[in-house]
């Protein structure tokens, strides 16, 4: 008798577009594993990811505005279920494989920093040889979670989390579609957390743009999302006027929300906290432990202290930035 698994991997074959990318041809992991009788590969990747601790992480960790007062500002986590929302719509709509197209989305984000890319920025000043947060995300799936033995995620996850953003393409469709849905998501709910904010009005929004995407935030979503629907084949993309139109968005938020001194105040600050933050465990590397302090061995102080660093939250960024940086009061 087939296993649930198997009988997955034919209703794929039978179904999904010729482009798909079918489970059971999988480039596999880089330690072998048994197969599950239940999950194929990619269902198993994206379950791993939802259950690994830098996932849980995300949901203290800066979207776009640091430290906000409010509850209902984005943070990573709720970035990323937005982005893997997105993203299986499209992978749905062109019957390309919705469970790869949910682990890359899931696990796009697992690397990065504390304050957002302000954090990220810090933290490529400081290391010698750069940082991103999508390298590191990678090196949170291969190296650093299940106590340093790392997720044994499938090379197609992989891949598709390490091309989520920049540079080159993703080797699949369903990276592409991670790629571009990362891009929906954060335009459109940026603004909509502006706009909370009191950092812009609905109405600054030129309106050129508002009569080709639509005035609301679902309505430029839909928009968008129909438009990489219609137009995409071998590659993923959204029409040449639609692009013209997102970039537009992008340029009116970049100098509206992203460069604005009342939204990015704080930001100023990232660098002092993380730096000495690097700077107080590169000197102490004794108070690493469990899996940074395996790094610390097998690759040096440099790397292990930029893993730690990077997977910290905001709030215990803070929390341990104070209690190295402000005297305590004497007990009576």
């Amino acid at each position: 008798m087939s296993s649930i698994r198997e009988t997955t991997e034919r209703i794929e074959r039978e179904t999904l577009s010729k482009k798909a990318t079918l489970s059971e041809k999988s480039l596999g992991r880089e330690v072998n594993e048994p197969q599950c009788s239940l999950r194929t590969v990619f269902q198993r990747d994206r379950d791993r990811i939802i259950h690994c601790k830098a996932f849980r992480r995300l949901k203290h960790k800066t979207q776009v505005f640091l430290a906000p007062e409010s509850d209902h500002y984005r943070t990573r986590l709720t970035h990323t279920l937005e982005v893997s929302q997105i993203a299986r719509t499209i992978a749905r709509s062109l019957r390309l494989n919705e469970d790869l197209t949910e682990a890359i989305a899931l696990g796009h984000d697992l690397g990065h920093t504390p304050f957002g890319h302000a954090g990220e920025r810090a933290l490529a000043k400081i290391s010698k040889n750069g940082f991103t947060h999508f390298e590191q995300s990678v090196r949170v799936c291969r190296f650093l979670e299940r106590e340093g033995r790392g997720l044994n995620l499938t090379h197609e996850v992989l891949d598709g989390i390490l091309h989520h953003t920049r540079g080159e393409q993703p080797h699949t469709l369903e990276g592409q579609i991670v790629r571009i849905a990362d891009k929906i998501a954060y335009i459109n709910h940026d603004i909509d957390d502006a706009v909370r904010a009191g950092i812009i009005a609905a109405e600054d929004i030129p309106d050129d743009i508002i009569k080709a995407l639509g005035d609301t935030k679902s309505a430029r979503i839909n928009s968008m999302v129909t438009a990489v629907i219609e137009s995409s084949g071998d590659v993923i993309k959204m029409d040449d006027k639609t692009t013209e139109h997102f970039d537009k968005l992008h340029d009116f938020l970049f100098s509206a929300v992203y460069t604005n001194p009342k939204a990015k105040g704080e930001e100023s600050k990232v660098d002092g906290i993380l730096t000495t933050l690097y700077a107080h465990f590169a000197a102490h590397p004794e108070k690493l432990r469990g899996e940074y302090a395996a790094v610390l061995e097998r690759e040096g102080i440099e790397r292990a202290v930029l893993d730690y660093v990077s997977g910290m939250t905001d709030h215990y960024a803070i929390t341990v930035f104070s209690d190295i940086c402000i005297p305590k009061c004497w007990e009576v």
